[in-house]
């Protein structure tokens, strides 16, 4: 039986290692960290902790998102030049259809729910 809650406690996973493809860095090296704590049956909804070092690059978001920031600084930018400086404490949706770019100043800690489409 699947327990009813779950705590985002990431010290017995391992995180996935990763960065953003080469094709869609537009500065710095960035890399990434996912510690993934829940992923539904039918693999549509991810929830966890997602952190990435400093730079800049393009996103392309088909999914929906909540994300709240647990700590550094990120600015995200659409490419209609609208752009949201986050930081500890702020929380964001991200729509399905947004493009633009996702820029990590200070490293970012994020927790997140995704839905897929």
């Amino acid at each position: 039986m699947v327990p009813h809650l779950l705590s985002f406690d990431i010290n017995s996973i391992s995180p996935e290692l990763g960065a953003p493809e080469k094709d869609r860095i537009i500065s710095g090296n960035p890399t990434t960290r996912t510690w993934n704590v829940e992923e539904t049956p039918d693999g549509k909804i991810y929830a966890g902790i997602w952190e990435a070092t400093p730079g800049k690059w393009r996103v392309s978001y088909e999914e929906w998102e909540f994300c709240q920031i647990a700590s550094g600084m990120s600015v995200v930018t659409g490419d209609d030049g609208a752009s949201v400086t986050l930081k500890a404490g702020d929380s964001l949706v991200l729509r399905p259809g947004f493009t633009g770019t996702w820029e990590v100043v200070e490293t970012t800690r994020k927790t997140y729910v995704i839905r897929l489409p």
